[in-house]
């Protein structure tokens, strides 16, 4: 007579007895299977428990992440089968198909593969998680929705859009499809669980490419040949979501939407322009909800207190400097969110308006009717504030208002496109305005990048020299340490992407307006000039700060030097 699973686990040492009969009792209740209540109960891992099994039942058990699945394989096997039983084709050998699933006793995968495949069908065991990473890898997100779209709707060979003299009401049929709803749906799930911010959708001839981007960086997703036939449907899917104009397709058009994915609410900030072979797409996603806290931003706990210092000001501004992507608005909610009471009254003027921040009055700008930053500065005067954002400052004339803002004693916050703190001086300069108007209205210029943080799971200790770093070439970056100094970097796995980090945090350097760089200033002095004085004042640059959090554990060199190439 055969062992039982849950005596093969105790022989094995893998459970003692007394959690086994912990287990037994739990059956009586429940009904389910042994296995699933030693794994829910966390008396043993589902691969250990599977491992057992495969061994007891006479089968083998297979490491899915580590094994190479053939093409042959997957065009043997419809992704709809694959998504719908969760199983993986693992090899097919003449007319014997096997494959990896997580039951060994659920006989419906191999009954239904035999009756529509006319193939003999063995079976291996494997993690459902790892048989569910395997599917992705292989087949890409959506692959059953896009099998069984493009069944229900038959195509000539090659052909990848519609006639673009189509009747609206089959496009607007099509963005309405159920099959089209799961699979955008489908695409939009996997990118939030990806931990994307964007959404690539990117049509060239002959292919459709996804690609997400995470921690600042853009990376494939996955996804069937195949989808490259719904280009259309998907467009048009999202146009609807966005109350965009469906059949217009030679201009380009932003739009928003909000979805609900599980439990959390997300804004999509939508954005369409016309390529050579159709229109390419870019969601923004965006929590609907936020808590910003300046302590989350990875600030040093001296940088901390000076900006803290800067938020009890009464007056002047505070320029958050950086290129596109820095995180200059998460840094700028973050101290609205440090201001934000009873007490005050706190107006915005965004583009666009990021995240909703309760008790504060946000303001879009809609250029289409002539709103803009200078015009709602003015109205917005006239609201009684004590404190103000203005998204940014691009022009003179929006310079010139923020600055006279500032000078009738209110605090404001705004953002400038600089490479480092120490050039929003010059950037002023270059719009228009007069130094005496900069020494007397900025109180400070904060300048800050992103750097990937090193994945916790896969962290391992190295010294620089390991990471090829020499001596002269870390006294060329200005990193005071010898090839020996010991830091840290992510060896990749399977909760990073294999990428080595998870996660960003800001790097900064704030530039203090005090009386020896406002002289500075009124002299027109260029702005590594005004940054080699705030360096002797004790100014921390964008890079020390940086090599700072590479000695913390935080992040690597690599990322920092990265980050930093553009640092006047």
């Amino acid at each position: 007579m055969p062992i039982r699973l849950g005596e093969a686990l105790v022989e094995g040492k893998l459970i003692t007895k007394d959690e086994l009969d912990m287990a037994l009792a739990e059956q009586q209740k429940t009904k389910e299977m042994i296995g699933k209540i030693l794994v829910r109960l966390g008396f043993v891992t589902e691969k250990a428990m599977l491992q057992t099994l495969a061994k007891q039942q006479g089968i083998h058990f297979v490491e899915l992440t580590t094994r190479v699945i053939e093409d042959k394989v997957l065009k043997a096997v419809p992704g709809k089968f694959v998504w719908h039983y969760k199983i993986m084709p693992v090899s097919l050998d003449g007319d014997l198909l096997t494959i990896a699933l997580a039951d060994p006793f659920d006989m419906w995968p191999i009954d239904d593969l035999e009756t529509h495949l006319g193939l003999k069908v063995g079976k291996v065991l494997a993690t459902p998680a790892d048989i569910e990473a395997a599917i992705k890898k292989y087949y890409g997100v959506g692959a059953e929705t896009i099998d069984r779209l493009l069944s229900d709707e038959v195509r000539p060979a090659g052909e990848t859009e519609r006639a673009a003299d189509e009747k609206i009401e089959d496009i607007e049929k099509l963005a309405e499809s159920a099959s089209v709803v799961k699979l955008v749906n489908q695409i939009l799930q996997e990118a939030i669980t990806e931990r994307a911010t964007d959404i690539h959708i990117e049509h060239y001839r002959g292919e459709l490419v996804l690609r997400y981007r995470i921690d600042g960086i853009l990376y494939d997703a996955s996804v069937s040949e195949k989808i490259k036939y719904l280009h259309l449907a998907i467009v048009s899917r999202i146009k609807v979501m966005s109350g965009l104009n469906i059949v217009e397709r030679r201009l380009p058009q932003d739009g928003r939407a909000k979805v609900k994915i599980g439990t959390h609410e997300y804004e999509l900030r939508i954005s369409i322009i016309p390529t050579l072979y159709g229109e390419n797409i870019v969601i923004r996603v965006l929590p609907t909800t936020m808590l910003f806290d300046i302590a989350d931003l990875g600030v040093s706990a001296n940088d901390r207190s000076i900006i803290e210092h800067l938020l009890k000001k009464v007056y002047g501004i505070i320029f958050v400097t950086g290129p596109t992507g820095s995180g200059k608005t998460t840094t700028l909610y973050a101290c609205l969110s440090k201001l934000n009471s009873r007490e005050k009254k706190i107006v915005t003027i965004e583009d666009p308006i990021e995240y909703e921040l309760r008790g504060i009055s946000q303001t879009q700008i809609n250029t289409k009717i002539d709103l803009t930053f200078a015009q709602m500065l003015r109205s917005m005067l006239r609201h009684d504030p004590d404190v103000m954002m203005v998204g940014e400052v691009r022009d003179r004339e929006t310079a010139e208002v923020t600055i006279q803002t500032a000078l009738t004693g209110h605090l404001v916050f705004s953002t400038l496109h600089t490479n480092d703190a120490a050039s929003g001086v010059t950037r002023l300069i270059d719009i228009g305005i007069e130094p005496y108007l900069i020494a007397s209205s900025v109180i400070a210029f904060l300048a800050q990048r992103l750097v990937r943080v090193i994945c916790k799971d896969c962290k391992e200790q190295v010294t620089l020299s390991d990471l090829g770093f020499k001596e002269d070439q870390l006294k060329a970056e200005g990193f005071h340490a010898d090839p020996d100094t010991l830091v840290y970097r992510g060896k990749g796995c399977k909760s990073c992407n294999q990428s080595g980090y998870k996660g960003r945090a800001a790097i900064y350097e704030i530039l203090l307006i005090n009386e020896a760089i406002k002289e500075l200033i009124l002299t027109k002095a260029p702005s590594h000039v005004i940054k080699e004085k705030a360096v002797k004042l004790g100014m921390h640059t964008l890079k020390q700060d940086g090599w700072d959090k590479v000695l913390a554990g935080m992040t690597t060199p690599e990322e920092v030097l990265r980050v930093t190439q553009l640092e006047g």
